[in-house]
């Protein structure tokens, strides 16, 4: 009941508010539904790491520690954005970069879009979780293509037409999974089921397996943006309104990346571990590496802010790459932190944007003196996202490279310290003439409204508190995922 509650409110709340004509009772249905929906998904996370895990509706959900971190990320980051939304929109409403109808339009596809991303954690359904994801893509297109200009809507179109077509090259491998589970155990209505698939006693046919794991890596690496699939990223993230880059960025990617890593621990127990580490490892390195040039000659902030996911992404995979469970605790602990920090990094990004009303670094200056508050937060922000300690990515990438030099790869582990190095350079150059000296351009007149600043306490919170503590629950159910990660 739980998991279908957690569903049916950010729908409920999606439907209400495009019913509604005014604006002011759109923000706070908007504001209760998405208090809810939090509330929910962190109950429904709390009942997987106290009594373990959650089944419902006769199997169709199945809420295990996995699913229930990257719950835990839409609930916190989902909220935090939803609360900066109400400032942002507002303000693009009183600006006229919106109407009264691409107002109700955001809140209606916001809200469905974090239905779609819940869907894809509480299914049990291999073939419904292709469908959850590409729900995803469809929902989140209208959200990038809000404004209505050519280059959001050019940036539309392109990650709707990539996605797409990385989506159905999965489709092709879960087909390819499903006759092969078919060939080997016949045919029943559990047969695609997770819950299923992932006993290690299920070994199917390791040729077709192969096969279906391949075109299943291609089709949801596209989604989660390895290099070199990730063109379509940088181009949505920096069109689309801020709070949806920070949902694109923090939660979005992850969800397809969950699906992903459940392929391939259903994959492992057939063909071993080989071909999945070698694939997650050669594809994060080379997305590393690729930032790299990207972001040292980037002019636009947003885009480097894109830029900067293509690379954690990276090394989230190659921390899955690495194995074992000290490497799979290391990249949920890491795609934890990522979602935090970068989640703030994109609406503080939003709050710049709408007092310089330019996205090129080099029209922005003096964001320390000019914005009190965002300010700080900025710069706090890019050195935690760079690593430094002691935030939360400092540990968590330690962790990662610990790990590499323990499971026999040296190497790897030093090519991704010498870029993750070379990054930081470039972002904390970018930012600090951004942070620094006299505005160039006079800051638009009015502050900023409360709604656009305060949310972003909550994943500084996390950033600040998780590199120097982590919780007994939280440590507890990244072990427990991590297990499920290792076919336990």
């Amino acid at each position: 009941m739980l998991p279908f509650m957690t569903l049916l409110t950010p729908a409920v709340t999606a439907l209400a508010c495009f019913a509604l004509q005014r604006e002011r009772i759109i923000e706070w249905i908007h504001f209760a539904g998405s208090a809810i929906t939090s509330a929910l998904a962190l109950w429904l996370v709390w009942d997987v790491a106290v009594y373990g895990t959650v089944v419902g509706a006769n199997q169709f959900f199945y809420v295990d520690a996995l699913g229930a971190i990257e719950i835990a990320i839409i609930a916190i980051v989902g909220l935090t954005a939803s609360l900066h939304s109400i400032g942002f929109m507002r303000r693009e409403r009183r600006e006229g970069a919106v109407d009264g109808n691409q107002f109700r339009h955001y809140y209606l596809w916001y809200h469905l879009f974090i239905a779609a991303m819940l869907c894809v954690c509480t299914v049990n359904n291999l073939g419904l979780l292709w469908v959850a994801i590409e729900a995803t893509t469809i929902v989140s297109a209208f959200l990038v293509a809000l404004y209505r200009k050519g280059e959001t809507l050019e940036a539309a179109w392109k990650y709707l037409m990539l996605c797409s077509a990385g989506i159905a090259v999965a489709l092709l491998g879960v087909i390819i999974l499903y006759a092969s589970a078919v060939d080997t155990l016949g045919a029943s209505k559990e047969i695609l089921n997770w819950s299923f698939l992932k006993e290690p006693g299920i070994k199917l046919q390791p040729s077709m397996v192969s096969l279906a794991f391949v075109f299943l890596f291609v089709g949801l690496g596209t989604k989660i943006g390895f290099a070199p699939l990730h063109f379509w990223l940088p181009d949505a993230h920096s069109q689309a309104p801020s709070p949806i880059s920070a949902i694109l960025s923090g939660v979005l990617l992850n969800c397809a990346l969950l699906g992903l890593i459940r392929f391939s621990v259903i994959a492992g127990h057939s063909v071993g571990m080989e071909l999945v580490q070698h694939l997650f490892i050669g594809f994060g390195l080379l997305s590393i590496i690729v930032a790299f040039p990207f972001i040292v000659v980037q002019q636009d902030y947003k885009r480097m802010l894109a830029f900067s996911t293509v690379e954690h992404m990276g090394i989230i995979a190659v921390a899955i790459g690495f194995g074992g469970v000290m490497g799979y605790a290391a990249a949920l602990l890491q795609m934890i932190n990522h979602s935090m920090a970068k989640s703030m990094l994109f609406l503080t990004a939003g709050n710049i944007y709408q007092t310089y009303h330019t996205k090129q670094i080099g029209r922005v200056t003096g964001v320390l003196p000019a914005m009190p508050i965002t300010g700080p937060l900025l710069l706090l922000g890019t050195l935690a996202i760079t690593g430094v300690p002691p935030f939360s990515l400092f540990t968590s990438e330690f962790s990662i490279i610990a790990t590499g030099f323990s499971a026999g790869h040296p190497y790897i582990a030093s090519i991704m310290l010498a870029f993750v190095a070379f990054i930081f350079g470039a972002m904390i150059f970018h930012i600090g003439k951004m942070s620094f000296g006299v505005p160039r351009d006079k800051p638009a007149a009015g502050s900023l409204s409360r709604w656009s600043v305060w949310p972003l306490m909550i994943p500084l919170l996390f950033v600040a508190v998780f590199g120097l503590y982590i919780p007994p629950a939280v440590s507890q159910l990244i072990r427990q995922a991590a297990t499920i990660m290792a076919g336990g």
